[in-house]
């Protein structure tokens, strides 16, 4: 355990749903490695090499000097050029060369984070190039929520749903919710509006974006009177649109809409809150 009890939360998010995944794909047969998840561009065997990577730039270990092929369509800018460098370096791997990396990395992750002794606010290397530090509970934080969203990729390739109310999954809920006032940002919510997320399933909650005079966004837990729009939704289709997995048209049958339609329209185009 940590030293302080406000981190472990996020550890213990972390440690469930790392386990849950190299559990997962420890009995996988080699083609199956090579399954296509909904994070574009990437196999089963590209998100658990991206979960490694990162895990291991956190244990200090250098980064791979390694240089991209020019044709992957899905790298389009420095971050997901960045990511994509601890991908690529393992796309020939096999299955047992996957497996025994994720759990020896799991290992030395675990006993890192066991012997924490930093403060929760203590000023830590965002994973991501050219972010500003953030605090170490903040990195926690996305941690769990990043490795908890890339477990369900994995699970949806595989037909082997689970987990969608895990703590990591509360973890995900939190994250995804405090990105709406930019969703509303991008979407040009009008002053003085008010759009409610009406969200059922493993995870549900209420959630309303209100605008003020000025058009700054802030989200809240309580009722709004006469809403402009109201989407009502599924949890795991709302982490797939706000995580990127799918697009609005996709999953139109699966998002009810009531009010202002072309409003709601330009809200589920702009819904990704995820890099």
């Amino acid at each position: 355990m940590t030293d302080h009890p406000s981190l472990q939360p996020y550890v213990d998010a972390w440690t469930q749903s790392i386990e849950a995944l190299s559990e997962l794909v420890q009995p996988l047969a080699e083609g199956q490695w090579n399954r296509r998840t909904d994070c574009p561009g990437w196999s089963v065997r590209d998100v658990v090499s991206h979960i490694i990577g990162i895990e291991c730039e956190l244990l200090g270990d250098p980064r791979p000097i390694h240089t991209l092929p020019r044709d992957l369509y899905h790298v389009t800018d420095d971050t997901s050029r960045y990511m994509e460098v601890q991908v690529d370096v393992r796309r020939h791997h096999t299955a047992p060369e996957m497996t025994s990396e994720l759990e020896y990395t799991l290992l030395r992750r675990a006993r890192q984070l066991r012997n924490e002794k930093r403060e929760p606010d203590a000023e830590v290397r965002h994973v991501l190039p050219g972010k500003d530090p953030i605090t170490l509970e903040r990195l926690l934080q996305i941690r769990a929520f990043d490795v908890w969203v890339h477990e369900q990729d994995v699970r949806r390739a595989l037909g082997s749903p689970g987990n969608l109310d895990s703590p990591g999954a509360f973890v995900a809920r939190d994250v995804l919710t405090a990105g709406l006032p930019s969703v509303a940002g991008r979407a040009g919510v009008p002053p003085r509006t008010a759009v409610v997320l009406d969200v059922s399933g493993p995870v549900e909650f209420l959630r309303t974006v209100r605008t003020d005079d000025q058009g700054h966004a802030t989200v809240d837990g309580s009722v709004s009177l006469g809403p402009s729009v109201t989407l009502t939704l599924d949890w795991e289709t709302y982490v797939r649109l706000a995580c990127g997995r799918t697009r609005p048209e996709k999953v139109e049958d699966q998002v009810k809409v009531e009010g202002d339609g072309k409003l709601a329209a330009s809200i589920l185009r702009n819904f990704s809150v995820t890099p």
